[in-house]
């Protein structure tokens, strides 16, 4: 009786050992990372038509209309500064999925510039600068695969969608009109807001232990989704900084609702709010309607930051 007992305690001895081995070696469940990163842009295409404006920089001769020089805008706006936070599940030693919610601040990318172009009689020349940024709160799922842990480094890959939540693309256009009176300058602040859309991401990057909780990581994410406008309006218009959006000048004759609220359609036709296909039947009280473009968001970024892990 002595030794069946003595056996039973044994057995249940190496059962709770073994219990504790497998809790030690299994990974932790759930997790946490907070991360900045910088990206760089990637696969650059020619910005759209800003405010009829074709997306060149032109410098114009001193008569204002010999063109000496013109180069095309290109660029992507996934260069830029992104902060987030991440959640993460483990099914197993190698499976498991992340949520991450980042805020994005894109570089300023220079859309439209124009040096000294004869606008009107006078005469009046033209010099300014339109100047793109883009902002926007994503929520980003992924599948993680990690590759195995060797001292205190477990590298993984992952890959998932991009989804954003919120955001838009901010136009800020400055001028200066030289006139014989003088010189005018003007201000636009255009937001564009997009419609909603969906992109790829793929990373490799890998975590080093400093505790049993707490590790820092590193990744290296690549990017790639395509925006365009849903709608745009302009929100801010001064000369010589005073208010005057809603106000008719020698630069911006038309201060009506339609030209500072434009609704972004696939075609326009004869049935448009639109001055180019149907200007006899144009309504300045409603949105004008415009073909919609396209900017692409591509990049190539680093992310640095802390896990923690439950």
């Amino acid at each position: 009786m002595k030794k069946n007992l003595f056996l039973l305690g044994l057995l249940v001895c190496s059962m709770a050992t073994m219990a504790q081995s497998e809790k030690a070696e299994k990974p932790e469940s759930w997790y946490f990372k907070l991360g900045g990163s910088y990206f760089i842009q990637t696969a650059a295409t020619e910005f759209p038509i800003v405010n009829g404006a074709l997306p060149n920089t032109d410098v114009y001769a001193a008569d204002g209309t010999t063109l000496i020089s013109r180069e095309t805008n290109h660029g992507s706006f996934g260069e830029g500064f992104r902060t987030g936070i991440t959640a993460g599940y483990r099914f197993s030693t190698r499976l498991g999925v992340e949520v991450g919610f980042n805020y994005f601040s894109s570089a300023s990318k220079t859309m439209v510039e124009t040096t000294n172009r004869l606008v009107a009689a006078g005469p009046v020349f033209a010099t300014g600068k339109a100047v793109g940024k883009i902002q926007a709160f994503d929520v980003a799922p992924a599948l993680v695969l990690f590759l195995g842990e060797s001292h205190g480094f477990e590298p993984y890959t992952k890959v998932g969608v991009i989804v954003p939540v919120h955001g838009d693309l901010t136009i800020k256009t400055n001028r200066a009109y030289t006139t014989p009176a003088g010189v005018v300058t003007s201000y636009a602040k255009d937001v564009v807001k997009p419609n909603p859309t969906v992109g790829f991401l793929a990373a490799l990057g890998t975590s080093y232990k400093l505790g049993t909780h707490i590790a820092v990581f590193g990744e290296l994410e690549y990017r790639n989704f395509t925006v365009h406008g849903k709608t745009k309006e302009t929100e801010v218009y001064t000369e010589n900084g005073v208010d005057k959006l809603n106000t008719p000048t020698n630069f911006r004759p038309d201060a009506s609702y339609s030209a500072s609220h434009t609704k972004y359609v696939d075609q326009i036709n004869t049935t448009s709010n639109s001055k180019v296909t149907n200007a006899a039947g144009f309504d300045n009280t409603r949105a004008t309607d415009d073909i919609s473009s396209y900017v692409g968001i591509s990049g190539l970024g680093l992310t640095l930051g802390l896990r923690y892990s439950l």
